[in-house]
């Protein structure tokens, strides 16, 4: 079992996952431009592109050459008979937000984070459309990069009466709607991936809910990201924050929360467990 990491083997493992998720987007936007995107559709009804795939073999390959940990991805992950045994690992979503990608919407990523005793301790979450970089470790603080600027988050917004609240561009339930009514939000953000994360991690938005189905490798590089920028970031089933490597891969709902925000302020519809901890 690996030791707590200290600062400079965090900033290194940082500078590796940064240069690989920057490569990975390169191959993701060397597809991009295409028309035919060889889209196949995977058993959950999601879309898979020729990008997902080369991605993932890219980040894979990269990983595994330069650390003996174990690396779960959105396209290819051990039974959990095998990776229950893991104390820490990668958690890989190659490209975050494909049905942007398809759509040719830039709102897709590419996610890396590591993984240790159920938490994250670093994550890094590349635009590749746009070049803007997200990165943070466990104690390291949270950072945005944009062009030749680098900025610790959360970055300082003008104060606001209202809440604003970030969702996902593609999807909405009645459960959103409720939420939005019970807390009487009117202003929503919408955003695609990972990037819904990075909207509060900035402070351009107040919370993020999350009443829709979603995977381990879509936040988990997020979770981190937002949590060194001061966020909260809840499990709305056990009110804990969200653990890695469950025998589900499937996150229940869950609630990010700026800094600013009491928890205990916010009133939160009626929700069944998605048995995901169970």
């Amino acid at each position: 079992m690996r030791m707590m990491m200290n600062q400079n083997e965090i900033q290194e493992m940082l500078s590796d996952l940064i240069g690989i998720a920057k490569h990975a987007g390169s191959i993701i936007l060397s597809h991009y431009a295409h028309s035919d995107q060889n889209i196949q559709i995977k058993d959950d009804d999601s879309p898979l592109t020729r990008a997902d795939t080369e991605s993932d073999t890219y980040i894979h390959e990269q990983l595994t050459s330069r650390y003996t940990i174990p690396v779960i991805s959105e396209e290819n992950y051990p039974e959990y008979e095998l990776r229950k045994e893991y104390t820490d690992f990668f958690l890989v979503d190659p490209l975050d937000g494909t049905k942007e990608f398809i759509d040719k919407i830039g709102e897709f990523t590419v996610n890396i984070a590591y993984i240790k005793d159920k938490k994250p301790v670093i994550g890094v979450i590349f635009v590749p459309a746009t070049g803007m970089l997200f990165y943070a470790g466990r104690g390291y603080g949270s950072y945005l990069v944009s062009g030749d600027r680098t900025q610790r988050l959360p970055l300082s917004t003008p104060k606001r009466e209202l809440l604003v609240a970030v969702g996902s561009r593609k999807h909405s339930t009645p459960l959103d709607a409720a939420f939005m009514e019970m807390n009487h939000i009117d202003t929503i953000v919408s955003a695609g991936s990972s990037l819904k994360f990075c909207n509060v991690a900035i402070g351009e938005a107040d919370l993020y809910p999350r009443f829709q189905g979603s995977m381990e490798w879509d936040i988990a590089a997020g979770h981190i990201i937002a949590k060194e920028a001061g966020c909260l970031v809840v499990n709305l089933t056990t009110m804990k924050e969200p653990e890695y490597n469950k025998k589900s891969l499937k996150n229940n709902y869950f609630l990010v929360l700026r800094d600013r925000i009491d928890p205990d302020t916010i009133k939160i519809p009626d929700i069944q467990s998605s048995d995901a901890d169970a």
